[in-house]
C-alpha cells in the first residue's frame, strides 16, 4: 500500500491535529535512533524513549529552541498556535503549562512533516537529541 499525501491547508487544520501527527513522527524518529544505537530490548527501548517523548522533555526542548533563536518566525507562529490550543484533557503527572509547550512542539513537528520540510524537520529533531542528551549528561554528572 502506498501512502500518498493530499494537499492539506495547514493554516486551517486544528493545531491539535498537527500535534497528533507530530507526536507520531517524533516517536518514529526516537525509535529509529534507539534501535540504530543498539538498544533492542523492549523495556530498555520504552524506558529510554520516554526520556525523549515526555511532555517535560518536549517543553524544555521548545523553550531552548525559542531562547536560542533556532526557529523561524513561521515555525514560532505554528508552535504558538499549538501552545494556545485548548486541550481536552491534561495528563495528571503534567502541569498545564508544560502540556501546552509540549503540544506546541508536537504541532511544529507535525506541521513540518506535512509540508514535506524533511531537512528542517531533521535539523530540529537533531537539536532535540542534542539538548536532551546534554541535559541527561548534566544530571548524571551533577
Amino acid at each position: 500500500m502506498k501512502l500518498t499525501k493530499s494537499k492539506i491547508d495547514l493554516q486551517q487544520i486544528n493545531a491539535l491535529a498537527l500535534a497528533y501527527m507530530g507526536d507520531s513522527i517524533l516517536d518514529t524518529y526516537v525509535r529509529y535512533r534507539l534501535i540504530a544505537s543498539g538498544k533492542v530490548r523492549p523495556h530498555q527501548l520504552h524506558k529510554k524513549a520516554t526520556e525523549y517523548v515526555s511532555a517535560k522533555a518536549q517543553a524544555e526542548v521548545l523553550n531552548c529552541l525559542l531562547a536560542n533563536g533556532f526557529l523561524t518566525e513561521e515555525e514560532m507562529a505554528v508552535a504558538m498556535r499549538g501552545r494556545n490550543s485548548k486541550p481536552g484533557n491534561v495528563r495528571k503527572n503534567t502541569d498545564l503549562q508544560t502540556y501546552r509547550m509540549s503540544t506546541a512542539f508536537e504541532a511544529l513537528i507535525g506541521y513540518l512533516y506535512l509540508l514535506d520540510k524533511y531537512e528542517r524537520l531533521d535539523e530540529i529533531i537533531e537539536q532535540t537529541f542534542v539538548l536532551i542528551e546534554k541535559e541527561e549528561g548534566s544530571e548524571t554528572n551533577g
